[in-house]
Parts: C-alpha cells; sequence; structure tokens
C-alpha cells in the first residue's frame, strides 16, 4: 500500500514545527482552525491527510467526504474524537502520538494528588478571599499510603516511579502488562477485586472503551475504603460522575482530583464546584513541551509512513506494521496478485474461507500483511466484477473488515521452512461446498512468480506482472494453437507458461509484450476460460 501525501489539512491547533516538517518534506499544508462542520465537509475532498487535537470531530460524515483521505492524525492520546471504525471501513489510517504527552500528564496527575492530600485548591480560594483558617485544611502525608494505578502503560508507570519518591507503596492492574514487567519498577500487579480495599489513592491512565466506562461506580466504591481519593486525568466518563458525586457526599470518596469531564466543558459544574474536588480543564497535556513533542511527532510519523521508514502511532493498522521495508514490498505484491489471480479462477465457487500458509523464516511474522494484501487483490477484483457488493475500495487498511463484511473467513499459518528451501506463499480459496483452489507463488528479487496450480508446478514459474491473459483449456493443451489463437486476437506474446492439470485440465498464462483486447474471438474456441488483467 504506496502512501501519497501532497495535501494536508490542519484543522486545530498545534505547533508551528508540525507544519514546518511536513512542508520540508514536499507536502503542502493548509492550517484552518476556523472551520465549522459544513466548512470541513466542503474541504475536506482536497486533502490526502487531516491532523486534529480534540476540537475537530471527525465523524463517519467527515470521513465519507473525504474521498481522498489516507491518514487521520491526532496530535495527542487517544483518538475519541475520531471514528475509528468508519476511517477503517474506508481504508484510511488513523494515528495518535501516544508518547507525546506522557510527562505532561503524569507531572498533573502527581499535582492532583498533592493537592488533595494537601487541600491546596480550597486553602488558596480561602485566601484570596482574606481568609487565615488553618485548622480547616489540615492535611496528611503521602508517605506510607497506597496509590492504585489502573492502567500501568506510559504515563502509569511515571506516575508510579514518582509518587514512589513520596514514600507511596503503588500497586495496580492492567489487562496487557504483565507482572513481572511492572515490578521492574516496583509495583504490585494485582486484580481490580484485590485493588480496591487496599488503595488510599486511586488513579486512572485508560483510555475510554466500553470495558473502562463507569470502571469506578457505586459498586467499585462500596469496595474501597472510606475516605478513599481518585484522579481522573485520562478520560471522562471512566469514573462515573454520578455515582462520585454520591460517594464525595457520603464520605465514601474523600476528594477527587478530575482534569477530565464527560462533557467539555461541563454544562453542570456541581461535581466541579464539589469542596472536596480539585478540578481543572483539561489540562494534562496543556504544557509547551507536550504541545510541541506531539505537533513534532504527528508530522514525523506521517513523514515515516510515506517513506516506508515505520507506522508508529497507527491504531487500526496492523496489517502495514511489517509491511513497509523494501523486502517486504515483493511479498506484499505478490500477496495481491494471488489474490487477484484467485477471484477470477474462482468465480464459480461462494468463496467462504481463504487460509495463508507461509514457509520460510523470512515470512514467519509476514501473516497480517499477507492475509490483508491476498484480500486487497481479490476483494479489488470481485468489486469490479460485481458493483457494489462491497462499499469501499479495498487496501491493506479495510481489507480484514471488507472481507467480514463479504462472508469470507481469512487465515494465515506460518508452516516453517519450505522443503526446497525457497519461500513461498500457497494461498488455498474454500467455497462453501469444501471445494478448495491452491496457488503458490514465491518472489526473486523484485519479481513476483506463480509456482504452482493445485499443487501442479510449472517447468518455468510464471512471471506475475503487466498485461496478464490466464487460461484454462479442457484436456491436453495445444501450445501452437493457443499461441496461433492469441497472435490472430492480436496479443503480443511475451512469454506464456503452462502446467496439465487434475481433472484433465490445463491452466496457463501469458504474458502479453501489448495491451490485451476486450475479446479474444480466436482463443475462446481452443480454451474453455480467459480472463486478462493487469498485475
Amino acid at each position: 500500500m504506496v502512501i501519497q501525501l501532497r495535501k494536508v489539512l490542519i484543522s486545530d491547533e498545534v505547533d508551528q514545527k508540525c507544519v514546518d516538517i511536513l512542508q520540508n518534506n514536499g507536502v503542502e499544508v493548509t492550517k484552518n482552525t476556523k472551520l465549522s462542520k459544513e466548512e470541513l465537509l466542503r474541504t475536506i475532498p482536497e486533502y490526502d491527510g487531516l491532523i486534529v487535537r480534540s476540537a475537530t470531530k471527525v465523524t463517519a460524515d467527515v470521513i465519507e467526504a473525504g474521498k481522498n483521505l489516507k491518514i487521520i492524525g491526532r496530535a495527542g492520546t487517544g483518538v475519541d474524537n475520531i471514528d475509528a471504525e468508519a476511517a477503517t471501513r474506508n481504508g484510511v489510517i488513523v494515528m495518535n502520538t501516544p508518547g507525546g504527552n506522557t510527562l505532561s500528564a503524569a507531572e498533573h496527575t502527581c499535582t492532583l494528588i498533592i493537592a488533595l492530600t494537601r487541600n491546596l485548591g480550597s486553602a488558596s480560594m480561602s485566601m484570596k478571599e482574606g481568609k487565615w483558617d488553618r485548622k480547616k485544611f489540615m492535611g496528611s502525608e503521602l508517605y506510607g499510603k497506597t496509590l492504585a494505578i489502573i492502567g500501568l502503560g506510559r504515563i502509569g508507570k511515571e506516575v508510579a516511579l514518582r509518587m514512589q519518591a513520596f514514600g507511596m507503596k503503588t500497586i495496580g492492574f492492567d489487562p496487557i502488562i504483565k507482572p513481572e514487567e511492572c515490578a521492574e519498577w516496583n509495583t504490585q500487579w494485582l486484580s481490580l477485586d484485590e485493588i480496591w480495599p487496599q488503595a488510599d489513592y486511586i488513579t486512572v491512565h485508560t483510555p475510554l472503551i466500553p470495558q473502562t466506562k463507569h470502571l469506578l461506580n457505586d459498586t467499585t466504591f462500596a469496595k474501597c475504603k472510606k475516605g478513599v481519593r481518585v484522579v481522573n486525568c485520562a478520560r471522562g466518563g471512566i469514573i462515573e460522575e454520578a455515582a462520585l458525586l454520591r460517594a464525595l457526599e457520603s464520605g465514601q470518596c474523600g476528594g477527587a482530583g478530575l482534569d477530565v469531564f464527560v462533557e467539555e466543558p461541563p454544562k453542570d459544574y456541581t461535581l466541579a464546584k464539589h469542596p472536596n474536588v480539585v478540578a481543572t480543564p483539561h489540562l494534562g497535556a496543556n504544557t509547551v513541551e507536550a504541545q510541541t513533542r506531539v505537533a513534532e511527532d504527528i508530522a514525523q510519523q506521517f513523514v515515516d509512513l510515506v517513506q516506508g521508514k515505520s507506522l508508529f502511532g497507527a491504531i487500526n493498522a496492523h496489517a502495514l506494521t511489517n509491511a513497509l521495508s523494501p523486502d517486504t514490498q515483493p511479498w506484499v505484491r505478490l500477496g495481491e496478485k494471488l489474490g487477484v489471480l484467485g477471484s477470477l479462477l474462482t468465480k464459480s465457487l461462494s468463496l467462504c474461507n481463504v487460509e495463508v500458509l507461509l514457509y520460510g523464516p523470512t515470512l514467519q511474522n509476514a501473516g497480517a500483511f499477507m492475509t490483508a494484501s491476498v484480500m486487497v487483490g481479490y476483494l479489488r477484483t470481485t468489486r469490479v466484477d460485481n458493483g457494489d457488493l462491497l462499499p469501499h475500495a479495498p487496501n491493506m487498511v479495510n481489507a480484514p473488515v471488507l472481507s467480514k463484511h463479504a462472508g469470507i473467513n481469512i487465515t494465515a499459518t506460518y508452516k516453517g521452512e519450505a522443503k526446497d528451501g525457497t519461500p513461498s506463499v500457497t494461498v488455498a480459496f474454500q467455497g462453501a461446498g469444501g471445494e478448495i483452489f491452491q496457488l503458490c507463488g514465491t518472489v526473486a528479487g523484485n519479481n513476483t512468480l506463480l509456482l504452482s496450480v493445485q499443487g501442479n508446478v510449472f517447468n518455468i514459474p510464471a512471471i506475475l506482472g503487466g498485461n496478464t491473459l490466464v487460461y484454462r483449456t479442457a484436456g491436453a493443451a495445444s501450445i501452437s494453437d493457443i499461441l496461433a489463437a492469441v497472435t490472430k486476437d492480436g496479443v503480443e506474446v511475451s512469454a506464456l507458461t503452462a502446467s496439465s492439470l487434475y481433472k484433465n485440465q490445463t491452466f496457463g498464462i501469458i504474458n502479453a509484450a501489448s495491451n490485451l483486447p476486450n475479446t479474444f474471438k480466436n482463443l475462446s474456441e481452443v480454451v474453455s476460460s480467459a480472463y486478462s488483467c493487469e498485475l
């Protein structure tokens, strides 16, 4: 999948370095932070890329309108304001900058913890009102207290290291981070049910997904120590706001530090105004350093992707992770070409399964991009033949989703070293009735080659490239008759490959030095079927 970026729109305020990096790499940049939703819908078709922060809502209709969109990038952590599902359906890569605001968010979290334990917000407001009330703002020490960190990724780790300096014990939970990994930075991994009754302070650092929405609620607050303090610098909604207010009123929760809210800005400030709440207007990443970093990061990630150097920060392009290197590109092209051939030669099958078998150590980690590339080729040809069978043009981003939409299950299996030492890819197309059609190919330098069909090996591998004619005959094929027929049809042949197949059929490929005609009057008299394509 080749990404070309000619024009990028920046619709939210980002550091000038973002613009500079893109322009220095030959990308035309328009920065317009005043676009209404209607103006964005009218403008977006002109652009290949879009960069936002939090203000722009990249909804499905915006993505659908962006007919040339290839990448949407958020200069920040998370993509809550981007419809990633719609982007994936449309084959648009969605990126964020997961590391750019790590330190700023961690520092803000620590600041809120300290502010809670020493009543800094209320004490400062009291002083501004001309009052001197030391007894009212009695605090407590952090030393010896237990801090529970829900989400032990980059930010969670940095919070743990900083609060350990205050003598806090850190415990935490993360479904991805292994216990032995967080033990390396002195944090004990526990289940959520083990965490609630132990925590003096709880801070959350997870994305807002169905599994984390309202993670802290009436039930979980009831399991906590009376007076537990909570901090949310991640996403509004991880802590249920109504349940938190009830816990604050009852004293079950002794205080809350909130930087994020379900609605921003909130329509109801009751929670933010509570005397035991320290509230800030989503300032976690709002530092000069963080905004400079995320602006640089998102621009460089765009450039690195276009230049084929790396794919970092993408949340919906797993098939591209190992597919960008020069060594990998020929295999990607092979997959697409095997997919095209498969679509042409399995027209009689009601396809339900595609299995990709990988041979050779160079293909050990190729499963994701090979399955995607095969289906790009298969679905592209199917879409041409069937019009609106699939809603979007297939590419490496949306091929897995479109395959599922079409009712096709696709898997990949690494089979180890090939018997003859040649790395290869075998694709098995299976119909609903159990019929299987197999193609096997390999790569030689930058050339893609077809080695066999249904296990029958060509004496000379067929070159998969350029104007290609695929034919099948009943019975033994007379090469001279086929050559004579295609010549009469106006085809200038550069190479021809044929192989005897099972069930008394012969399969062959003709590489043409000229453009292929739309019909094959003479060839159709000597073959049972023929298909032309550009590989």
